[in-house]
């Protein structure tokens, strides 16, 4: 079990944003996370990142307990994330972004980076050239040295992939990659996380973009006002009247795709 989220609740003052949420992901696996707006997907992010800690409930990542550790840690540990709005340092060129990624698994102190020592020499060689591999994975290698504030909209939500994937995480948390794409970005994202989970990463994907899910998840999670109300297959998933009522307000529609 990659990750296992065990009764998880969180709560604002009065307000309740999670409520006894359970769900695990296997892996290589791509498990969907869905619902409205305000439904708690990105505060469930939060929490498996250490962001926020969970009012109750417990997290663990490969059978260890991860609730209660800082955001560096978990990073450390193999989770990595992106985010609902681009991150991204944009006086700084693609390569730079993604080079930025691997902090987290760099040997050299600061020392060895003031004195430019051999070893430290020859580990950002490594790190320069693992980025420029990432690039080509998503498809940017040719522009790894435009600023990042001048790529196109896409392109950066493909940089930004490609620095949580510098980090080396086994588990992968995308929050809303789709968000603003247009159809044919749509269809290289899907190619992009297939690709990805190829590579033996394990994906959590948050998204709105209904047939992006339907095609990619293997599994979907579906939450509503902080509650999980179903758990599934893509299909099954599809044609839950709860859910269709929780995206339409009606039972009446055959499905949410």
């Amino acid at each position: 079990m990659v990750l296992k989220i065990n009764n998880i609740s969180k709560q604002f003052g009065g307000i309740t944003a999670l409520s006894n949420v359970s769900f695990s992901i296997t892996e290589g696996e791509i498990l969907g996370l869905i619902g409205p707006n305000g439904a708690g997907k990105t505060t469930m992010f939060n929490m498996i990142t250490s962001v926020l800690a969970p009012t109750s409930g417990d997290i663990s990542f490969y059978d260890e307990q991860i609730s209660g550790l800082k955001s560096h840690q978990i990073t450390t540990k193999g989770i990595c994330r992106t985010f609902q709005n681009i991150r991204l340092f944009p006086e700084m060129t693609v390569i730079e972004n993604v080079m930025t990624g691997s902090h987290c698994r760099t040997k050299s102190g600061v020392w060895k980076s003031v004195f430019r020592t051999k070893s430290q020499k020859q580990e950002e060689k490594e790190i320069y050239d693992k980025a420029k591999q990432l690039l080509e994975t998503v498809n940017l290698l040719k522009e790894r040295e435009t600023l990042g504030k001048n790529l196109a909209y896409g392109q950066q939500r493909r940089l930004e992939i490609a620095r949580a994937l510098a980090s080396e995480p086994k588990l992968l948390l995308l929050d809303e990659p789709a968000a603003g794409m247009n159809e044919q970005e749509t269809v290289e994202l899907h190619r992009l996380i297939t690709k990805i989970r190829d590579m033996g990463i394990t994906i959590l994907l948050i998204e709105h973009d209904m047939p992006l899910v339907m095609k990619t998840c293997d599994r979907i999670v579906v939450l509503n006002f902080g509650k999980k109300i179903a758990e599934g297959e893509p299909k099954a998933i599809q044609s839950n009247p709860e859910v269709i009522k929780a995206y339409l307000g009606t039972e009446g529609d055959d499905d949410i795709a």
